[in-house]
């Protein structure tokens, strides 16, 4: 249940912006320890208006921890 609460966190917004299939690019991306392409796609992916930089490394922080788990 803990990761389910870290995975609807504040970033969840951003997370639903994005398809199931980028969400698992995201998510390998993560898991291969590739932050900075994780990062590219996130923002390459979500629909107007882009993310700033902030809320996709809070986003990328909270899928590590999720995945980690």
């Amino acid at each position: 249940m803990a990761a389910q609460q870290v995975q609807w966190g504040v970033d969840d917004v951003l997370w639903n912006r994005l398809s199931a299939e980028e969400r698992a690019e995201i998510d390998a991306l993560v898991a291969a320890g590739r932050s900075v392409q994780a990062i590219v796609v996130m923002r390459e992916c979500a629909a107007l208006p882009q993310p700033d930089l902030r809320e996709c490394v809070d986003l990328l922080a909270q899928r590590f921890t999720v995945l980690r788990e």
